[in-house]
């Protein structure tokens, strides 16, 4: 069915339409960024988290409401079970003063009957620390990726390849800021491991437009059907791959429990516009860039060109 879509102009229609709709996600996830930011987790930020279990199951909200009463602070209260819950406080959110008032209200009432199992300090020199650290980590891939497509392809290719991994970095961001999810160290990794996969899926494509862009011979076929056609023989792929990852993260996300629950939806979000970038913009940038069959002609100097047009 999607090969069907592929073929001709409609196929070229479908790329260039993909390639508009990803230029207005990014405008909006840049919006987004900059009008909301990030919730970056305690990770980054510092704070207080105190990790405890009830001795029956309680709701969250339940929880969260009684808690409420007995805390004069911010705080987030988030389920790691039925019984396992993970209170997170600001810095200046939790002091000598209150921080007991809340413990004791609910390690003292009968019917949640909590206990504490650990309480630790994050500073907030450590979270910068970590930010940059992370960041940085963030830079020094990028500019590795860069320079190994400029080694390995047409620049055309290459600034194609490029544009669409900064395309899904941007929107696994903004979809993290519009919806305040938090942002933590396990999404910062899930953002490297993003590079690595968008990456993957762009160079499939390239190579194979490459391919045909050079056996490609007397110009017969356009830019357009050369991409379209590249695009078609790697589709099954690239579904395929992406499919099954797909379901791995899947599981991860619904199993693996709310510590991995940002990693998860960062990974499979990744990977949903990675694969959706690699056609609409790793195969379809190049040729608004002018790519051709011309770009790949094997050119020789003018001695050489008269001995290959001598009987």
């Amino acid at each position: 069915m999607l090969n069907y879509f592929l073929k001709g102009e409609a196929g070229t229609r479908l790329r260039f339409m993909g390639m508009l709709l990803s230029a207005i996600l990014v405008l909006l996830s840049v919006f987004t960024l900059t009008q909301k930011g990030l919730n970056f987790g305690l990770d980054f930020t510092g704070g207080y988290l105190t990790e405890f279990t009830t001795s029956q199951s309680v709701e969250l909200k339940e929880l969260q409401s009684f808690i409420a009463k007995n805390h004069n602070g911010e705080f987030e209260l988030t389920a790691q079970g039925n019984s396992h819950f993970q209170l997170r406080e600001a810095p200046s959110a939790s002091t000598t003063a209150n921080s007991p008032d809340w413990q004791s209200a609910v390690t003292q009432n009968d019917y949640i009957n909590a206990q504490v199992l650990s309480s630790a300090y994050i500073g907030s020199q450590v979270g910068d620390e970590l930010f940059d650290q992370g960041c940085l980590a963030m830079f020094a891939a990028m500019i590795v990726v860069m320079i190994y497509l400029a080694v390995r392809f047409e620049w055309r290719l290459a600034v194609g390849s490029v544009v669409a991994l900064v395309h899904d970095l941007i929107l696994v961001l903004g979809l993290f800021s519009l919806l305040q999810i938090e942002f933590n160290l396990t999404v910062l990794a899930s953002l490297l491991a993003i590079i690595g996969y968008s990456l993957n899926d762009s160079i499939i494509v390239g190579d194979r437009v490459r391919e045909l862009l050079r056996v490609q011979s007397n110009n017969v076929l356009s830019p357009a059907t050369i991409i379209n056609n590249a695009i078609k023989s790697t589709l099954t792929r690239t579904l395929i791959t992406s499919g099954t990852t797909l379901a791995t993260v899947a599981s991860v996300w619904l199993l693996a429990g709310a510590p991995l629950q940002g990693f998860a939806i960062a990974l499979f979000t990744g990977i949903v516009v990675g694969t959706f970038s690699s056609i609409c913009i790793a195969a379809t940038l190049p040729e608004l860039l002018g790519l051709s069959a011309k770009n790949y002609e094997v050119k020789v100097d003018a001695h050489t060109q008269t001995l290959l047009d001598m009987p």
